[in-house]
């Protein structure tokens, strides 16, 4: 029930409310330009033919300069772009909140509906293998690579200066994406940083399993062998009972074949871009600091051979979601984002973008 579907919940955010006021009286344009922001529905072209929509969130001082710019990509399940999942008994606004966050401090956001979810193309209802062609690993991963492209396709955006910030499951489809976004061509990046808020550091079928163990133990021994067979087939076995289908879903075989497998340490390891990691002390997810100190090594290797700069913060009574949690109970999915959290992203960004 609500515990197990919170074993597939994503991140999301919340209405812009009472902390813009504290941000605005930041704001490098305080007493030059009039406070406010504009947002853009946008739609664009995935590689395989399919179309996402999304929304662009930008400063109005981008009417007189261009200003940096940040991907927001969605965690696991249907989660939209706003941050919401039908899984979740609550509304999250997670992505929301961060897109107003980085708006205020000066720095434009794309964000979008997963494919399947909301304005973009909807799952196929045809044959099981067209469901698994759409949803395949990457195709998602290029969702990532389109919604960059679509970033740089508007006149207010540096295209010297943007970032990928990815949600916990959605911080592996950034890593995936990253390398090729962020390979130098002609001296110049088309991918400036990286922001991996609640991503786990441990392969994504370690997660699930300690998720399971702590949530729904009665499931894990089925759940383990479900893995087995989608690990070695690249299928998800026929007739699973409804409790492990919201965790397996027929359709999606080839993509968890290979996000249950991917290794988000190895992967940072060898990428050379400046990363933040964002994580909540109260991450009920994404534990830390079990399931987040490979991430923690990787920037340390990195940075003892001289590679890109990294950094980590983990915040106390901060839940998956980046919201602050009353107590032990509180799953903490509504509510603001966590003040400190969007401090943290605006004054590590900011710099580092240009912003």
């Amino acid at each position: 029930m609500i515990r197990r579907r919170a074993l597939v919940a994503a991140g999301v955010l919340t209405p812009w409310a009472a902390s813009s006021q504290g941000a605005w009286a930041q704001s490098p344009w305080k007493g030059y330009y009039t406070t406010g922001m504009k947002q853009r529905a946008v739609r664009f072209a995935a590689g395989d033919g399919a179309t996402l929509a999304g929304t662009l969130l930008l400063p109005r001082w981008s009417e007189l300069q261009r200003v940096p710019g940040v991907v927001l990509i969605a965690g696991s399940g249907p989660t939209d772009r706003n941050g919401n999942n039908p899984l979740v008994p609550e509304r999250i606004d997670l992505l929301k909140l961060l897109a107003e966050r980085l708006a205020e401090a000066g720095i434009a956001s794309l964000r979008y509906d997963k494919r399947g979810v909301g304005e973009s193309t909807p799952r196929p209802t045809g044959s099981l293998a067209g469901q698994e062609r759409f949803f395949a690993w990457d195709n998602v991963v290029g969702d990532v690579t389109a919604a960059h492209g679509e970033l740089l396709r508007h006149d207010e955006i540096k295209s010297y200066a943007t970032a990928l910030l990815g949600h916990s499951e959605g911080g592996l489809l950034a890593l995936a994406a990253a390398p090729a976004l962020g390979a130098a061509t002609r001296g110049t990046r088309k991918l400036h940083a990286l922001v991996l808020a609640a991503t786990p550091g441990r392969p994504l079928a370690d997660i699930v399993r300690a998720q399971i163990a702590r949530n729904a133990p009665a499931l894990l021994e089925p759940a383990e062998r479900t893995m087995a067979s989608i690990l070695t087939t690249g299928e998800v076995p026929a007739g699973l009972p409804r409790d492990q289908q919201v965790l397996f879903p027929p359709y999606a075989g080839p993509f968890l074949q290979s996000v249950l497998s991917f290794d988000p340490a190895k992967a940072l390891a060898g990428l050379d871009l400046a990363c933040l990691l964002l994580q909540g002390g109260a991450d009920r997810q994404v534990v830390p600091m079990g399931d987040v100190q490979p991430l923690i090594d990787a920037l340390g290797h990195r940075g003892a051979s001289g590679g890109a700069s990294g950094e980590a913060e983990v915040f106390p009574a901060v839940s998956h979601s980046l919201k602050r949690v009353a107590g032990p109970t509180d799953p903490g999915f509504a509510g603001p984002l966590a003040p400190a959290v969007g401090d943290k992203l605006v004054s590590w960004l900011r710099p580092l973008l240009g912003a």
